[in-house]
């Protein structure tokens, strides 16, 4: 999927010692997009807007997919050998023996002379990537962030490289004393390393400004050698990444407010430890009445939050969620000090889950999906980008003009204004966020007009990655999904079902590691025989993981070596 941008110049930053501009360029071939404000001095909004900025930064060059050893040095070596091993294995001779090292002497020699006038273009080589690097890290970077200016805040948006981690700065309107025009409305800006390095100079005792400059919008002509334009390549992946975590926020959740201090635990645990073998999880363990306890496993590590407090609706049970990807929450800890208050909306174990941090008039919401590396050997997602029911068009149409009327609105809000029911509306708002064209703010409760892009979205195309996850979700909605057995065998989960057609029935069954990835499956359909695993799983084995995970919930493996467990409380020094 391409992405196009026509920037007019390029983001600048004006800097002297008693004040700092930011000139950001928007992409003119949108709306007009404009704001001009000064940071109030007399406030802290210095340091948390700088704070809230750098996490954004972290997540738009994050990419923590796993990356095997570099095993170049080994490979050129055999190269360089193979022969000489090959010609001492099979040298059956003293004739043999003594030719091929003939040989071999006459190959080192050469080279080495290769090596030697070859030197100086790897050492430019080198030089030249290192260059890239330090100037024109750009080229890291996938997609620019996108900022929506609301009659109410800013709104920062990015998601990582490795298609696992949203994060949205939210920035009212309060922090600022405007200097100059504001036209409500979503833009990419121009986004470079440069200007990440420029927000880490912003200090109370300048003067900060920030300006969306809207003087690319009024220019007549486009032969302006000014404008620049930019063409990116995105997998549908990525996309589809956005828009389920994007969806997923929309989605009722179990919230629990935690204090500043809860996440610091965390991260400094995190600091402390390397696992070296699953489960690689974050345990929330949630009862009634009691404060909210956090497991790090595999060691068993627990943080009590005696602090803390379940928001909304009191729990009538105990619950176990399991979060994965918890490496993640370092982005965060530049913004505990700052945090006034810490909530987490957890959807369920191997979902995504959201953490907000807010700062008084500035909010960072990181968004976490059910796992780090976004890829088939987990629990397929493609769900959360289906409609919760049918609408009609009139009816979606109807909510999307009201929303735009008023850029910021409860679903509760648009229900009155539009004179429909409740859950039509609750609909209606799931698939404007599912397209891209809104989005719902965690801590104020309402949805947001946010344009993610220029053109509409192939929502049909991004919906499902593979055909196989369309018919598997066309199995489970017409009832022909049957879990039988969910088994545990150590570390693992074997689950047996039956997926029952008009004139056969087939029997699946998963086989899930201690992080609940996907390790081994059988069925005696078509598909599976032809490709194995090496296409993904067929359609009903993608079924019945789906259909299983309400279960999954429920079972959490025992540490792999108790007596590396901590007992709760403790350091993890002290374990």
């Amino acid at each position: 999927m391409q992405f196009r941008y026509k920037y007019y110049g390029s983001t600048t930053v004006d800097d002297t010692a008693a004040s700092q501009s930011f000139h950001f360029a928007p992409d003119t071939l949108r709306p007009p997009t404009a704001f001009d404000g000064l940071l109030r001095s007399a406030s802290h909004a210095h340091l948390a807007f700088r704070e809230a900025m750098s996490a954004l930064h972290a997540v738009v060059v994050s990419d923590q997919r796993y990356r095997g050893r570099d095993k170049s040095v080994y490979r050129q070596w055999l190269a360089e050998n193979e022969q000489s091993l090959l010609a001492r294995f099979m040298s059956r001779s003293a004739e043999l023996k003594q030719s091929s090292e003939a040989l071999n002497t006459e190959l080192r020699t050469l080279r080495a002379s290769k090596q030697r006038v070859l030197a100086p273009f790897y050492k430019a080589q080198q030089a030249y990537f290192n260059w890239l690097f330090w100037n024109h890290r750009d080229a890291w970077y996938v997609l620019d962030p996108v900022i929506t200016v609301h009659p109410e805040r800013l709104l920062f948006e990015a998601f990582s490289q490795d298609e696992s981690t949203y994060c949205a700065v939210s920035v009212r309107h309060d922090v600022f004393d405007r200097t100059g025009e504001m036209a409500c409305g979503t833009t990419n800006i121009d986004y470079s390393a440069s200007l990440h390095d420029e927000f880490q100079k912003i200090r109370d005792y300048k003067a900060t400004r920030l300006q969306l400059d809207p003087a690319g919008f009024t220019v007549a002509t486009g032969d302006d050698p000014a404008f620049r334009e930019e063409k990116i390549d995105l997998p549908d992946s990525w996309v589809r990444g956005f828009l389920q975590v994007s969806s997923a926020m929309t989605l009722p959740a179990t919230v629990v407010e935690l204090h500043p201090m809860d996440l610091h635990n965390l991260c400094a645990a995190l600091r402390q430890r390397k696992e070296r073998a699953g489960p690689r999880s974050l345990r929330f363990e949630l009862s009634p009445g009691e404060p909210a306890r956090m497991v790090l496993e595999p060691w068993n590590q627990v943080f009590t939050a005696r602090r803390s407090a379940i928001v909304g609706a009191p729990l009538t049970a105990p619950q176990t969620i399991r979060v994965w990807g918890r490496r993640r929450l370092l982005t965060l800890e530049r913004l505990i000090a700052l945090a006034t208050r810490v909530r987490v909306h957890l959807l369920g174990s191997g979902m995504p889950s959201f953490w907000v941090i807010e700062l008084g008039d500035i909010t960072v919401t990181l968004g976490l999906s059910g796992w780090t590396a976004n890829d088939w050997s987990d629990a397929g997602r493609f769900h959360l980008l289906q409609p919760r029911h049918e609408v009609a068009e009139a009816t979606t149409l109807s909510v999307a003009a009201a929303l735009q009327s008023q850029w910021m609105a409860s679903s509760a809000e648009l229900a009155s204004r539009t004179q429909l029911p409740r859950g039509d509306v609750d609909a209606a708002l799931g698939l404007w966020v599912q397209a891209g064209r809104a989005v719902f703010d965690l801590s104020s409760g309402r949805y947001a007009w946010r344009e993610l892009t220029r053109e509409p979205l192939p929502l049909a195309t991004l919906r499902f990655s593979s055909p196989e996850e369309s018919t598997a979700l066309a199995l489970i909605h017409e009832k022909r999904v049957k879990l039988r057995d969910i088994t545990p065998q150590g570390q693992r989960l074997v689950i047996d079902g039956e997926v029952r057609l008009k004139d056969r029935s087939h029997a699946p069954r998963l086989v899930l590691n201690a992080d609940q990835q996907l390790v081994d499956g059988q069925c005696d359909c078509n598909f599976h025989r032809q490709n194995r695993l090496r296409r993904g799983p067929c359609a009903h084995l993608l079924a019945l993981r789906q259909l299983a995970q309400p279960r999954l919930a429920e079972w959490s493996p025992a540490a792999p070596d108790a007596a590396a467990a901590a007992t709760p409380g403790t350091t993890p020094e002290a374990a």
